[in-house]
């Protein structure tokens, strides 16, 4: 079935310019006419490598799949919470029924969500739990991200753990995902190891990782510290190069299972990664969405659990399981699922490690 989206509206005013805000075509268009399955789809940036290659392409075919003559708005943040306000508003006057939202901000949109609820516009949270008025949820269980990761981090920290200190970088403080990472992490780390600098990192931004991390080996000294807690890949990316310009290699978690941190496992440039497959992720929202947009309920069986947003709702939501990766397991884990072929992961600058690995 195709995958290519009918019809095109550009965002009005600075949204419209904002880098990779990206919305439907020309003219003004007529609200949905009654029984149209019209869907807005709102992912928060294009930095992050996850959306623009796996999120939007999973759950625009899984809509195409359940409604082939769905109409699909596609808009795009570019890390901007407000930029995301102004996708909304015109997402309802354009007609769409459902919107599908990973929220830049988990709090300023509430007032976004509440718009929405109050125009009769359902509203999905995809992969962060938005507040105000959600109608369902998808997404991993966050603080079993963050258990996982400090799991791994002291499995790889081994006798060294009380020998010296770790740095810890949290996600973005407006991300409700990066404080369940962080509680997890913590859940696990406590006690065990000393935390010599924490940071949260706005906007998940590798180059304020790196700088916190150049930070922290500069006012610890190289030698003291034995691991970093990283909660996602794209931090781990601005870290490893801290580290390699310090001259150290030490444990280093990660998430998201992107390219460059399954090539710097192989190199052992960092330990682990934590996959949250996206397409069964995608699959979900967009049958929850489509489900929505025709009046009809959402399965039990898509809701199996009930969660609390910041701001006091009940929300249904499924919560999947996320899996470490490390160098044993990356043709079990992100090959066998259709991420990366083997091809993808061992150009040559990785052949030699690929081949140590077994990964041919």
């Amino acid at each position: 079935m195709s995958r290519t989206l009918r019809g095109a509206i550009a965002l009005a005013g600075a949204a419209a310019l904002s880098l990779g805000a990206v919305a439907t075509t020309g003219a003004a268009e007529p609200a949905a006419a009654q029984g149209e399955v019209r869907i807005g789809l709102l992912l928060p940036e294009s930095k992050t490598t996850r959306y623009e290659k796996f999120d939007r392409p999973y759950i625009e075919a899984k809509i195409k799949e359940l409604a082939p003559d769905a109409q699909i708005d596609y808009y795009n943040a570019a890390e901007s919470a407000t930029t995301q306000q102004q996708q909304v508003n015109t997402a309802l006057a354009k007609g769409d029924k459902v919107l599908i939202l990973d929220a830049v901000d988990a709090k300023s949109i509430q007032s976004s969500v509440q718009k929405a609820r109050d125009a009769g516009v359902k509203v999905v949270a995809y992969d962060r739990l938005a507040q105000g008025p959600v109608d369902a949820y998808v997404s991993y269980d966050n603080r079993k991200v963050g258990e996982l990761q400090g799991r791994a981090l002291l499995d790889a920290l081994g006798d060294k753990a009380g020998s010296g200190e770790i740095v810890m970088h949290n996600g973005s403080p407006t991300d409700p995902n990066a404080a369940e990472f962080k509680a997890g992490a913590h859940a696990v780390l406590d006690g065990k190891v000393k935390i010599g600098k924490e940071y949260d990192t706005p906007n998940w931004d590798p180059n304020n990782a790196n700088q916190q991390m150049s930070g922290a080996i500069s006012s610890l000294g190289k030698d003291r510290i034995v691991g970093v807690y990283s909660a996602n890949d794209g931090l781990a990316a601005g870290i490893a190069t801290a580290l390699k310009a310090a001259g150290m290699n030490v444990p280093l978690t990660g998430q998201d299972a992107q390219l460059d941190a399954i090539q710097r496992i192989l190199l052992g440039t960092q330990t682990i990664t934590v996959e949250k497959p996206y397409k069964p992720e995608a699959d979900i929202a967009a049958t929850m969405a489509v489900n929505l947009a025709e009046g009809k309920p959402i399965p039990s069986d898509l809701t199996p659990t009930t969660v609390t947003s910041g701001s006091g709702q009940k929300v249904p939501a499924s919560l999947l399981t996320p899996v470490v990766v490390d160098k044993s397991n990356i043709k079990d884990t992100v090959v066998k699922d259709g991420l990366y072929t083997v091809q993808e992961i061992c150009t040559p600058a990785y052949a030699a490690a690929c081949e140590k690995a077994g990964l041919q």
